[in-house]
């Protein structure tokens, strides 16, 4: 088998597991988070620094990738792996986030998605086929089924009419599907209504993806009602089974995430804001680039072990932010993305340590959403 997902501890309290997914290019302990290299990198980070920070897995963007460089060119550079010079996991997304992205530059149909590149004009039609086909030629470890991701608020009758068509080009994904040291994972979708994310966890649970991923989730929702989404759909997806929460990665979610049964993250948060001057911290962010922090000699976390904290200061990264230096954006991402992986460290050794509740609340307690 070149996939297979094993749970080793469950929290008694909540629903949270720590568990290990076999891939061809390594084991990935869960709960984990991923950090996003869009463009086939990181942005600011080497692989090396990447990998310093302890991500055990990228994701990496099926849309921008086919418009540029285009998937035959990285087919022939031998896949993603080599390509990037990552060679661990790497994560495909299917595409369908960034088509609903464009807005009045896509249109949908039962086909797929016809849209106009957002760097030259040029027309193109992703199909749940086409997306698959474009996964495989990258060589991702893992890759995401062809959904549509809805918009929020959305009326019930849409948000329906969108569940059962991401139904049925999940069949047209698993279909197309030929690589076998790939994992294909199905989406759920439905909006913010509870019966229809039952509805279609139940449906992609009985489709037997190797994973199932969450979509339409942080999408410009109270974080509550996304929160009352996962609950709805704990009980139905399969325990035996990774299960991956899209684009989420703020401290909290990550954490009342795993609460409720979720195994995997991404999320672009943590480079972007740290290439705004932006650190996360315990007690929430902090932005480096202000004032308060030019005479400021402690580390941006002095509970953190990342490079940026045991060797810069708040007062030496604010100087470099105010003089348009791109070594504070390496600085503050490597950081970021360090103080995330390290949560997610922490977190998976409280679920095997049966003591998750307990660092959920006193984390929560003092961190600022």
């Amino acid at each position: 088998m070149n996939f297979s997902f094993e749970v080793i501890k469950e929290c008694e309290q909540t629903g949270a597991r720590a568990g290990v997914l076999h891939t061809p290019h390594g084991d990935i302990l869960t709960p984990v988070y991923m950090p996003v290299g869009t463009q086939a990198t990181v942005k600011a980070l080497t692989p090396e620094q990447v990998k310093e920070t302890g991500a055990q897995i990228l994701l990496s963007n099926t849309y921008h990738l086919y418009l540029r460089p285009g998937h035959e060119l990285v087919k022939k550079a031998d896949g993603l792996h080599t390509f990037m010079h990552w060679d661990k996991p790497i994560l495909t997304d299917s595409g369908g986030f960034q088509v609903f992205s464009l807005g009045e530059l896509r249109k949908l149909s039962e086909k797929g998605a016809e849209f106009q590149s957002h760097i030259d004009g040029s027309r193109h039609c992703l199909t749940p086929e086409k997306s698959v086909e474009i996964q495989e030629a990258l060589g991702a470890d893992i890759i995401m089924a062809f959904d549509e991701c809805t918009h929020y608020p959305a009326d019930y009758e849409y948000a329906k009419m969108a569940m059962e068509r991401t139904h049925r080009w999940a069949e047209r994904c698993k279909a197309a599907h030929t690589r076998e040291d790939q994992a294909l994972f199905g989406i759920v979708q439905g909006s913010m209504y509870p019966d229809l994310r039952r509805e279609s966890a139940k449906a992609i649970a009985g489709m037997d993806f190797t994973g199932n991923a969450i979509g339409g989730l942080s999408v410009g929702e109270p974080k509550e009602m996304m929160y009352e989404m996962l609950e709805e759909m704990d009980p139905i997806l399969p325990r035996n089974k990774p299960r991956y929460l899209m684009g989420v990665g703020t401290a909290d979610c990550l954490l009342e995430g795993v609460a409720r049964g979720v195994d995997m993250f991404d999320c672009v948060l943590q480079t972007r804001i740290a290439r705004n001057g932006t650190a996360l911290h315990p007690t929430g962010k902090i932005v480096v680039r202000n004032a308060e922090y030019a005479e400021d000699f402690t580390p941006v976390d002095d509970t953190c072990d990342c490079y940026c904290c045991k060797n810069f200061t708040r007062a030496y990264i604010r100087h470099l932010i105010k003089a348009n230096e791109i070594l504070a954006a390496t600085l503050l991402s490597i950081h970021n993305i360090r103080f995330s992986v390290r949560l997610m460290e922490r977190v998976r050794e409280s679920i095997i340590g049966g003591t998750f509740a307990d660092l959920k609340s006193d984390f929560l307690g003092k961190y600022k959403k």
